[in-house]
This record gives C-alpha cells, structure tokens and sequence, in this order.
C-alpha cells in the first residue's frame, strides 16, 4: 500500500473504499475497493477530503482490510446466518430462521484481544428473529499481517464463534395446579398466560390438567400428560415452600433428574426445572409471578427449551448478575439488560 497525492493518483488502483457523508442524505462509498481512479474522480475525492489516498501494491505478507474481514467471517458464521456483503472492511452476520444466538465467549473474547481487529455481537443466549443482525466484524487498519490474520484462527480454536439454535416443534402439556382452581372457586388466569407466551413458536398443545394441591394428583396428571405424547410439561402454580404446595414434590418423583429448584432472577426466584428420560423431557415448574409480572425467568428460560438446549445449573447460575427485572414502565425486553 503506497500513499499518493490524489491529483497524481490518475490511473492508480485505489486499495480501499472512499466513504462520502452528506448529513441527513448518505453515508457510503463513493469509490469502492479496486477502482481505477480518473481524471474525473480528482474533484470528488477532493470534495470529501481526500488530498492523498492509498494505491494497493501487492504484498504477499498482507491482507487487504476486506479479505481480512473474511478470516474474522469464516471463523465466526455457522448454519442458520448468512454474511451481508462487504463494505469498507465490515461483514455482518444475518439470522436465516428465529431461534435463540449463541455465543462462544471464550473464543469471542480471545480474537479480540488480539488487537487490531474486532468483533461484535449481540448478547447470546437470546432469541432472535429471521434478518435480525447478529454480529459484525472488521480489521481496524487498511492492510494487516496475514500472520496475525493466522493468529485469530489459532484463537477461534478451531470452531464457531456464533451458532443460531432454531427452534423446533413442542408438544406440550399444561398441568395447573391449585384446589382453588380445581374445585372451581375461582378462574384460572394462569393458563391463558402460559398459551400467550407459547403462541410465539411451534407448539401444539396435547393436554391441559386441573389438578388439586395433592402431589399424588400432580404427579398422576404429568404422568398422563407424558403418556399423551407431551415432550415438553408445564406445571403452573404450588411452587412455594408453603406446606401446601406441593408441585416439587410431584416434579421430583416424576423426573429423572432435577437441574434446579430456586434460580436468581426476579421475578422467578421459585422456578424448578427437571427433566425426564433418555429424551431429556423438560418439566418446568412455574411460580406465581409468571401469571402476573410482565417478565420472569420463563422469558429467559422458554426461546432456550424451545431451541432444544438441555439446560444445567451452571446456565441458571449465570443469570444472577442482570437477573434482577426493572419493571420498566414501558417494557422493551428482550432488548434490555435482563437476564444478560
């Protein structure tokens, strides 16, 4: 890369994009990579202040600023995204399908490091919609050492930094508990919550069971509910440590492994998951402020069962730092700091 006096540069090939900016109309480039500049071009390149640019010459130990962006692509996009097209340096990654953003921390924040280049996503483990943008990626200089090119392989290790899990098709069975509900004293609220929030992805429901506050009649309707071909149960209400709620203890003696009872995120500090079988059939005990409180740890918990993540206590302990719900007056979750 050679810099010239512009007005010397006729017939040169320019090595990198020319951004022209006029406020409220444009922001892009005027010139691309690889054009050859003519006389015709010396006044615009002037008027957005190019006195000088830089002339590509070829040099087999650098990249050019968009090749270089392609490393920083290739060791990042994985099934389900697409790469936008190449401006000025910077790929963007772009959901195919909804489902729930992953992101590989370690391997994110190791190329990073590596200065003089940089990638940036939105937080994983969040769901995202088909054309959202999930990350993007450019080298900071013009050209850059195909050695330190090779350095941000060796940092990806080999793998993915993004994935994008899709979600898939749950069957789904509803056990509501409460001798409240189920002798018909009062209206159950909670279900048509729980329908709302399930009506954003792929579900069928295959049950729905009333249940009183006896675990025995808890634990007979999950029962059934699997029986029925559920691969996925919600049990709502009784999930206190009042002696009568009783809905852990028919979660317990129906699952195969319990990954929590307790979570530190409010509201939903009371939430229980397990699971069943070789199947990894989840089971989610559901506390009250599900049915009431605009956002809970179901709102964190749901996109990631829904994309098929078999979830352990390690990713519920995570939560506590963001875990905390503002209650803002106007919600805008996901794009916020919960559960982040």
């Amino acid at each position: 890369m050679k810099l010239m006096n512009t007005e010397d540069a006729v017939g040169q090939m320019l090595c990198h994009d020319i951004t022209q900016i006029i406020r409220g109309v444009k922001k892009g480039p005027v010139f691309k990579k690889g054009h050859i500049i003519t006389e015709e071009d010396v006044p615009v390149l002037l008027s957005v202040g190019k006195e000088h640019v830089y002339i590509w010459e070829v040099d087999e130990t650098m990249l050019h600023e968009n090749d270089a962006a392609q490393v920083l692509c290739d060791i990042s996009i994985n099934d389900n995204m697409h790469p936008g097209p190449v401006s000025e340096g910077k790929i963007e990654l772009i959901a195919d399908c909804p489902g729930v953003f992953k992101v590989d921390s370690g391997r994110l924040l190791a190329v990073n490091a590596l200065g003089e280049m940089m990638i940036a996503s939105r937080h994983g483990n969040f769901p995202v919609k088909k054309g959202d943008k999930l990350a993007g990626m450019r080298v900071i200089p013009l050209i850059i050492e195909k050695a330190k090119m090779e350095k941000a392989r060796e940092a990806a290790a080999g793998g993915q930094i993004f994935s994008l899990l899709p979600y898939r098709h749950r069957k789904v069975g509803i056990v509501t508990t409460g001798s409240e509900v189920y002798y018909g004293r009062i209206q159950d609220t909670f279900t048509p919550v729980l329908l709302d929030k399930l009506a954003g992805f792929d579900t069928e429901i295959v049950g729905h069971e009333l249940s009183n506050d006896a675990a025995e009649m808890t634990e007979a309707a999950i029962r059934h509910l699997l029986e029925a071909g559920a691969d996925m149960i919600l049990c709502s209400g009784g999930m206190s440590v009042d002696p009568d709620d009783r809905t852990p203890l028919a979660i317990r003696t129906v699952a195969d492994r319990v990954v929590t009872y307790g979570a530190p995120v409010l509201p939903g500090a009371m939430f229980m998951l397990a699971y069943k079988g070789e199947d990894n059939i989840p089971i989610l005990g559901l506390p009250g402020c599900v049915m009431y409180a605009k956002r809970t740890i179901f709102d964190l918990v749901l996109p990631r069962i829904m994309a098929g993540e078999v979830l352990e206590k390690s990713d519920f302990d995570r939560l506590g730092e963001g875990g905390l719900c503002l209650n803002c007056p106007v919600c805008i979750f996901p794009n916020c700091g919960f559960g982040r």
